[in-house]
């Protein structure tokens, strides 16, 4: 059932550019009902459009296009931690380097967060 959804969705998307090819091939485009009917057509062909990317996408077939998550695999996740050797007379302790803080996951929930007030004073 599902992949006769996507054949629908690819023809009625089609239909509709045949319908300003028309329009094109007669000479209305020149008018007002050309032009609204031009763009009447390309909103429902964009519609269909967008349903037949939508369902190439949740079969996977669309794959290629997630590069972010393809580089994101190949970094590694997590980075060492780096310690020094402090040596005093009596003892030798290991102390950790001071890090930078970890990336938040979602940068844009992060700017979109309301400023502590430490951070608002001036």
């Amino acid at each position: 059932m599902l992949p006769m959804m996507l054949v629908i969705s690819i023809v009625m998307g089609i239909v509709p550019l045949l319908g300003i090819a028309w329009t094109i091939a007669t000479g209305t485009i020149t008018t007002v009902d050309g032009l609204f009917m031009s763009l009447i057509l390309l909103t429902l062909s964009a519609v269909f459009f967008l349903n037949a990317f939508w369902e190439l996408r949740d079969r996977g077939a669309l794959a290629f296009l997630d590069k972010k998550k393809v580089a994101a695999a190949a970094t590694p996740a997590a980075t060492p931690k780096v310690t020094t050797n402090v040596t005093t007379k009596d003892t030798t302790k290991e102390t950790p380097k001071a890090t930078a803080p970890a990336a938040p996951a979602n940068p844009v929930a992060a700017a979109n967060k309301a400023p502590t007030p430490e951070e608002g004073e001036s």
